[in-house]
């Protein structure tokens, strides 16, 4: 058999993605944090980019020598820039087929209170920052490392956990309402009214999520949180309950009525309450704090009696861009080397379809939303219990 060269044309189709494309994919996975960072990039490097501060979102269209980003998303399906822009899943998966103070009356009577075998009143507001009773100081070293939240340390629990569907939305919820403490700052009632399940519900992840450590978290005042705490050093015997039911007295300093109430002596009494003072009444104080930093949605949903539900975008973040075509015109004429047009007419494109992204990464944000609710009617309807799982084939 004789091997010889030969020369074939062969015509074929192959997806290729363009920069300009690139570029539009990526901007639709960017945060509103992220996309402000990469926005403030491009209008340092691109001179005829500038932003769009007037609040008349109709002069800003009527402007006849500027480019804004479009502020109406009714254009029509299969329009100029979402046939540039768009993309379907096959085009990028070749494979695939087709409320009260911090710790409420009965913590002030503790803080007041709780004695030792000396008598004197220990002040647990000054407790450290592991939330024990010893009042030595950490190094100057410990603070300059950032700390894993309570919220993170507690979130990584839930997840160990196993809790799946109505009972995960649950466990968030009661997370999101632990105070830096460790208390727990809502009622089961608000958040089954929230949530829209049962409070039985919220009650059996409630009792789970008072398993996690550090012990003492979610509860819901002082008595509670000491509870857990002996619960599981296995203390919490009838006298113990009834110390814990007269914090008040123990504020008073009335161990007579104490002695009376608990039905101990004075030498088991001592002993109770030095078990209380080696216990921890702020369990989430060893872990780090951040600031709080309020959530700004994408798209805002409304309930709408006619057409069931109404989803819009939030106009608050979306940023506004212009291509300032005066600007561009009057650096085109005064071009004189190649370089130089090469450099007007590469920024003039790049600011032409960073605009054009920006609108179209506006209009996929709406379309991808409108899916979502029209998929989860249900749980917008009814409550958590309803919610479906989706994926991105869904």
């Amino acid at each position: 058999m004789a091997l010889s060269a030969r020369l074939e044309l062969r015509q074929g189709q192959s997806l290729v993605i363009t920069p300009q494309l690139q570029q539009a994919i990526k901007l639709l996975q960017l945060s509103n944090m992220e996309l402000e960072a990469y926005i403030e990039a491009e209008l340092e490097k691109n001179p005829l980019l500038s932003r769009d501060e007037r609040e008349d979102a109709r002069e800003r269209n009527e402007a006849p020598d500027q480019t804004p980003v479009s502020d109406s998303f009714d254009e029509a399906p299969g329009g100029k820039a979402e046939a540039e822009l768009d993309a379907r899943h096959d085009d990028l998966y070749a494979d695939a087929a087709p409320g009260d103070r911090a710790t409420g009356d009965a913590g002030d009577a503790a803080q007041a209170a709780v004695q030792g075998d000396s008598g004197g009143a220990v002040d647990w507001s000054r407790s450290n920052k592991s939330g024990s009773f010893d009042t030595d100081g950490e190094g100057f070293e410990g603070s300059l490392a950032k700390d894993k939240t309570l919220a993170e340390h507690l979130e990584d629990q839930a997840a160990l956990c196993g809790f799946a569907g109505a009972d995960r939305a649950i466990s968030i919820a009661l997370i999101m309402a632990v105070d830096e403490g460790g208390y727990l700052r809502t009622s089961t009632e608000e958040v089954a009214e929230r949530l829209g399940c049962t409070v039985a519900a919220v009650e059996a992840v409630l009792a789970r999520c008072q398993g996690f450590e550090p012990t003492g978290v979610f509860a819901r005042d002082v008595p509670e949180c000491l509870r857990l705490q002996l619960q599981e050093r296995d203390r919490c015997d009838p006298a113990m309950e009834a110390l814990l039911g007269n914090l008040d007295l123990l504020a008073k300093r009335d161990m007579a009525g104490l002695r009376r109430a608990c039905g101990v002596d004075d030498e088991d009494l001592r002993e109770m309450i030095g078990e209380l003072r080696a216990l921890t009444p702020r369990p989430g104080a060893a872990f780090g704090t951040e600031a709080v930093a309020a959530v700004v949605p994408d798209v805002m949903v409304r309930e709408d009696k006619l057409a069931g539900w109404r989803v819009e975008l939030n106009t608050d973040t979306l940023p506004r861009l212009l291509v300032d075509q005066r600007y561009h015109a009057v650096v085109s004429r005064g071009a004189r080397s190649d370089q130089e047009k090469t450099f007007v007419a590469d920024c003039m494109a790049s600011a032409s379809w960073l605009v054009k992204s920006l609108d179209q990464r506006a209009k996929t944000i709406l379309k991808v939303s409108s899916e979502i609710v029209r998929q989860q009617d249900a749980f917008l309807a009814f409550g958590v219990e309803h919610l479906r799982p989706l994926n991105l084939k869904t």
